[in-house]
């Protein structure tokens, strides 16, 4: 893996950089649509490749359940699996064991679960997990790791950050060819926990660094708070990714503290519920006000649902429950996330980031 720093905005710590893995190469800063179980909800491949989507994330603990790893491993990897061409990042599904599972029992060793699917009883290590994502054959592979969720107190904290910190080491002693693996910054909302978690990640000389634990429920100033002090403590050699944060302030936000890669299902969640993205903020188009509009849902917007379809059509789609609906707009909502990642790249590259910050900000929040 390498990764080049092209340029640093000289008015805040926002950067443009490109990554370079054995299975391609994407510019940053960069947000990843989620495709969980292999897919992005309700968007096809060529959609994904037609918007610009250079990387995509998929979650090891879903794939583990089904298909099986067994199944994709003979397919060849999730590449071919899914007939995705670009890159690849896996989640660990660290996050889906603590939130999903039906029951579970943590251990220094591994995490004990059943499956929120069926019942049946798993026993996974960190090693295993490295392993699974070995056998899936992403580009990216994250650490089993230990989330809290938001309120916690410091002992609880500590303990989910040694652990993370423990596992974490035990994924490095895997021996990898081609992947990159990521640690991942624990601590809650506790400065000092997430300052110490990083040095000592840090000390470990992973190929990059996440920040997790985030938007478990915390309020947006200690989120903030989180990031902009681990960001400052990452390499600046290494991508630095925050996991899980997806809404257009908030990408914005981070961009300036410093941070390279996002995901967040956001785009598909709201596509499917029937609210757009747009240059001028958040429409939920199955509202009235929408019965007789026929503007595209983003005049200044170039995909297939915006160029060809019209509001008040889109609402007819979601008020009679088409599918067409929920795709349509999940596949703009896409579009616009990788329009804006394109947007920020190049105001990083033109030395004037905050000011377009400030400019689509104020058009967004009209």
């Amino acid at each position: 893996m390498k990764f080049e720093l092209l340029y640093k905005d000289e008015h805040s710590r926002a950067r443009l950089g490109k990554l370079t893995l054995a299975g391609g190469e994407m510019d940053t800063p960069a947000f990843m649509p989620v495709g969980t179980q292999g897919t992005v909800k309700a968007v096809q491949q060529r959609e994904l490749i037609d918007a610009g989507a250079q990387i995509i994330l998929c979650n090891a603990y879903h794939l583990f359940l089904r298909p099986g790893i067994g199944i994709i491993k003979k397919a060849g990897g999730l590449h071919k699996f899914i007939s995705w061409p670009k890159l690849i990042l896996t989640d660990s599904g660290g996050y889906q064991v603590f939130s999903l599972a039906l029951l579970r029992k943590v251990t220094d060793e591994g995490v004990q679960f059943q499956s929120h699917i069926d019942g049946f009883k798993h026993f996974l290590t960190p090693e295993d997990v490295i392993g699974i994502q070995k056998d899936l054959g992403s580009d990216i592979i994250m650490p089993f790791d230990e989330c809290v969720h938001y309120p916690c107190s410091k002992e609880q904290a500590r303990l989910a950050m040694e652990r993370t910190i423990n596992w974490a080491a035990r994924s490095k002693s895997v021996e990898l060819s081609q992947q990159a693996l990521f640690a991942i910054v624990q601590g809650a909302t506790y400065d000092d926990l997430r300052k110490e978690c990083a040095q000592r990640l840090i000390d470990m000389n992973f190929s990059g660094y996440a920040i997790g634990g985030v938007s478990v429920g915390e309020p947006k100033n200690l989120r903030y708070n989180t990031v902009d002090i681990v960001s400052q403590l990452l390499p600046e050699n290494k991508p630095r990714y925050l996991m899980g944060v997806g809404l257009p302030e908030d990408i914005l936000a981070a961009v300036e503290q410093g941070v390279d890669m996002f995901d967040c299902v956001v785009p598909t969640r709201y596509g499917r519920n029937g609210t757009a993205f747009t240059s001028s903020g958040k429409i939920t188009i199955r509202n009235a006000p929408f019965i007789e509009d026929f503007m595209p849902l983003d005049p200044e917007c170039s995909c297939y649902a915006c160029k060809n379809f019209s509001r008040a059509y889109l609402r007819h789609l979601f008020n009679t429950e088409e599918i067409l609906g929920l795709e349509l707009v999940s596949m703009h909502n896409i579009h616009f996330f990788l329009t804006m990642m394109v947007q920020v790249r190049k105001a990083i590259a033109q030395g004037r980031y905050l000011e377009f910050k400030k400019e689509f900000l104020v058009k967004y929040n009209k």
